[in-house]
């Protein structure tokens, strides 16, 4: 097996130098050669929808045959990287999407201002209930912080899907979400939910945008959450420091979490998001990954759950996303006391790390709000 793993690789390193020996006038030329040979194939010329994927770098061009395809009509799907490394799929939007996914578009392009609106959900009681004994939360009759975030999803994927959105979800990253319970909630509370779409920024990754969501309950906004995305391209800007950028000294919460493998579909029975990268390693496996993944977001209320007797009323938590978890696996929870300010005795910095600590999957803080 080692010297089998060992040819591909030396083939694979072929093919990468003679692929970047290509000039580009001859590169171009082929793309156009492969679209004119793809358009032919009896399987694109009556199909209403095909799966593709849009070059980058040096890779053999696609985007001639995805305009070609687009302008007959043609629904075009790309892989999708969704929330917290899922993978999905979603309709292509059109050429300036595709500039924007490759970065060659010119500055910074404009994110539309736009929202939509959920009015008056009440949380289904099984259903909090399988959300709140998978993350861990206490049953305590209360809305865990992070669950409003799976219902304010599906909406913010909507926006994000739209024809006209200037990035498309195709290499999508979540970086960073950050979410503001302003008081407690009440289980059965009606909740009106609000999404919209921010602006875009300068990242060294390419450019960022926020997606905010939030809660009301009457007349008042009782959550808040922003999730940061980014869509990779030539570096820009000056990279911020993100929640709890400086390493834990002195932990004084550790847990070990043994995660199954069945944990995605646990995660998804009770969220709503049965994204096949995390419910089975061979589904994972087509979109590049060894393993099933965990969600993203199971991992920041898990983290929740552990300090729920420690956090008030109102408090902000912030996370960075570092790196996916396969499962199964062991990972380690840690967490300190942060802050200068009046109770900091309710502020915490927290991590959670591969077993042997050479991995940071996510890092985060907490900071009550006034």
């Amino acid at each position: 097996m080692g010297s089998d793993q060992a040819r591909k690789a030396a083939l694979r390193r072929t093919l990468l130098a003679a692929r970047a020996a290509v000039p580009p006038g001859e590169a171009e030329a082929a793309a156009r050669r492969l679209a004119r040979r793809a358009l032919e194939l009896p399987e694109l010329t009556g199909a209403r929808t095909v799966a593709a994927y849009v070059s980058v770098g040096r890779e053999p061009g696609t985007r001639e045959l995805l305009a070609e395809l687009r302008a007959r009509g043609t629904a075009v799907l790309l892989p999708v990287l969704l929330a917290d490394g899922d993978l999905d799929w979603a309709e292509c939007g059109g050429p300036d999407a595709l500039r924007a996914a490759g970065g060659t578009g010119p500055g910074t392009p404009a994110v539309p201002p736009r929202r939509l609106v959920l009015p008056a959900v009440r949380p289904d009681p099984a259903r909090l209930h399988r959300y709140a004994a998978v993350c861990g939360f206490p049953d305590d009759g209360r809305l865990p912080a992070t669950y409003p975030h799976v219902v304010a999803f599906p909406l913010a994927m909507s926006l994000m899907a739209a024809r006209d959105f200037p990035f498309p979800l195709l290499g999508l990253v979540h970086v960073a979400n950050r979410v503001e319970q302003l008081r407690p909630v009440d289980a059965g509370a009606r909740l009106t939910y609000a999404v919209a779409t921010g602006p875009a920024q300068p990242h060294p990754g390419g450019t960022a945008f926020a997606v905010t969501a939030q809660a009301r309950l009457g007349g008042e906004t009782v959550w808040r959450s922003t999730s940061t995305y980014l869509s990779r391209g030539p570096g820009t800007g000056t990279r911020t420091a993100g929640p709890g950028t400086a390493d834990l000294t002195v932990p004084s919460r550790r847990e070990s979490w043994q995660l199954p493998g069945s944990l995605g579909r646990s995660y998804a029975a009770a969220s709503g998001d049965r994204n096949p990268i995390h419910l089975h390693p061979l589904a994972a496996r087509l979109f590049g990954f060894r393993r099933a993944i965990a969600h993203g977001m199971w991992t920041k209320a898990r983290c929740l759950a552990a300090l729920a007797t420690e956090l008030p009323g109102a408090y902000a938590v912030d996370v960075a996303f570092r790196a996916p978890v396969l499962l199964p696996t062991t990972v380690r929870f840690r967490a300190e006391r942060a802050g200068q300010a009046e109770h900091s005795g309710d502020a915490w910095a927290f991590d959670v790390r591969a077993a042997d600590g050479a991995r940071e999957h996510l890092r985060g803080t907490v900071a009550p709000l006034p």
